[in-house]
C-alpha cells in the first residue's frame, strides 16, 4: 500500500462508563490503548491526536476541541484544523513543524510539556483547511485489536472508488465505524464546514451527521481482523481485550510487539526459529541454556546489524549457528551414551 496519508485520533473522550478514568492510558497487554491505535497507523504521514498530551509510543502532534469534551464531531475538526499550515499542533507544538512528543522514543515528558501548549491554543476555531496527503485517517482511541492490515484495506478502498468521499469500516453486525475510516480531505473540510453552519457549531453533534453528507463506500471487516471495531468503553470491554490477548493462539505475538515496543525496537522477529532455537538449546545442553543462548544470539545479531548486516538477517544467521552448536552437543551427548 503506498497510498499517503494522515492521521486524526480522537482520545479526549470523558469515558464516563469507566468512571472518568483516562481511558488512552488504559492499558491491554502491556500497552496503553492510545499507543496500541498509534501503531496500527504508524505510516501516517502525520498524527494528530485530540486529547490531552502525555508520552506516547511515537511521535504524534497534540491538539484539543474548544470547549474541550464537546463532542467527537468538534474533536475531529480540530485534529483536521491541525493539519493546517500554521494551525494549532503544528508548528506551535513542534518548533518547526515537527511532531511534538519527540523528546525521546517513546514521545516523553519534554514533547508532551511542549504539546500542552497547542492544546490550549484554541484549536477548531474556524473552517478547516487540509493540506498535505488527501486521505485522512480517523480513529478512535479505544481499538485495542485494530491493526495495519485494516488500515490498508480502507485506504485501497477509498482509493477504487474515485466517487467515494469516505471509506468506512462496518463492524460484523454491519454498524458503520466512522472512527474507524478514511476520509478525503476536501469533502471533509466541505461537510464540517455545512454542519458548522447549520448548527451554528460542531458542539455535541453525532457522527452520523457527518457521515450522512458524504458518499461512503462500506468496508466489511474481514473474518481475520472481526475485532478491529471491537472498542473499550466499559471494564468488562477492558476485562474481555485482556483475556482475548492472552488466548493461545495471540499471546505470543502480542508479547513479542510489547518487549518490543517497550525496547523501542522496529525489527521482525521469526519467533518459530527462536522457539527452535529454544528448544534445541534446552534439550542438546541443558534447560538453562535455552535462555541464555537466546540472548547471546540477540547480542551477536546486534554486533552484525552494527557492521552493516539486516538485522532480521543478523538474526537468523545467529540463531542458525547457534542451533547447529546446540545440535552437535546433542550429538556428543547421544554417542556418550
Amino acid at each position: 500500500m503506498t497510498t499517503a496519508y494522515d492521521a486524526v485520533v480522537l482520545a479526549g473522550g470523558a469515558a464516563r462508563r469507566l468512571g472518568g478514568v483516562d481511558k488512552p492510558g488504559v492499558r491491554v497487554g502491556g500497552r496503553a490503548l492510545l499507543d496500541r491505535v498509534l501503531a496500527a497507523c504508524a505510516g501516517a504521514g502525520r498524527t494528530v491526536v485530540v486529547g490531552d498530551p502525555r508520552s506516547t509510543v511515537r511521535p504524534v502532534r497534540w491538539t484539543r476541541e474548544q470547549p474541550s469534551g464537546t463532542g467527537p464531531v468538534a474533536a475531529l475538526d480540530a485534529g483536521a484544523g491541525a493539519l493546517r499550515p500554521g494551525g494549532p499542533g503544528s508548528a506551535g507544538a513542534g518548533g518547526d513543524g515537527a511532531d511534538a512528543g519527540s523528546g525521546d522514543a517513546g514521545g516523553g515528558p519534554a514533547g508532551a510539556r511542549a504539546g500542552a501548549g497547542a492544546a490550549r491554543t484554541g484549536a477548531g476555531a474556524g473552517a478547516v483547511g487540509l493540506s498535505g496527503p488527501e486521505a485522512v485517517l480517523v480513529l478512535s482511541a479505544d481499538l485495542p485489536f485494530l491493526g495495519e492490515a485494516t488500515v490498508h484495506r480502507l485506504l485501497a478502498a477509498l482509493d477504487a472508488a474515485p466517487e467515494a468521499e469516505a471509506a468506512l469500516l462496518t463492524d460484523a453486525d454491519g454498524r458503520d465505524q466512522p472512527l474507524v475510516a478514511v476520509y478525503r480531505a476536501g469533502p471533509l473540510r466541505r461537510a464540517l464546514d455545512e454542519l458548522r453552519n447549520a448548527h451554528d457549531g460542531l458542539g455535541n453533534l453525532p457522527l452520523r451527521l457527518l457521515t450522512a453528507g458524504l458518499r461512503v463506500v462500506r468496508v466489511p471487516a474481514g473474518p481475520d481482523e472481526a475485532s478491529a471495531a471491537f472498542d473499550c468503553d466499559t471494564w468488562e470491554d477492558i476485562a474481555t481485550a485482556r483475556a482475548r490477548i492472552r488466548d493461545h493462539g495471540a499471546v505470543l505475538d502480542e508479547w513479542i510487539t510489547a518487549v518490543k515496543t517497550e525496547l523501542g525496537l522496529d525489527l521482525d522477529v521469526d519467533t518459530g526459529v527462536l522457539l527452535d532455537l529454544a528448544r534445541d538449546a534446552a534439550h542438546g545442553v541443558a534447560r538453562p541454556a535455552a535462555p541464555l543462548t537466546t540472548f547471546l544470539v540477540g547480542y551477536a545479531a546486534a554486533k552484525a546489524a552494527e557492521d552493516g548486516t539486516a538485522p532480521a538477517e543478523a538474526v537468523a544467521e545467529a540463531a542458525r549457528k547457534a542451533a547447529a552448536l546446540a545440535q552437535r552437543w546433542a550429538v556428543e551427548q547421544d554417542e556418550a551414551g
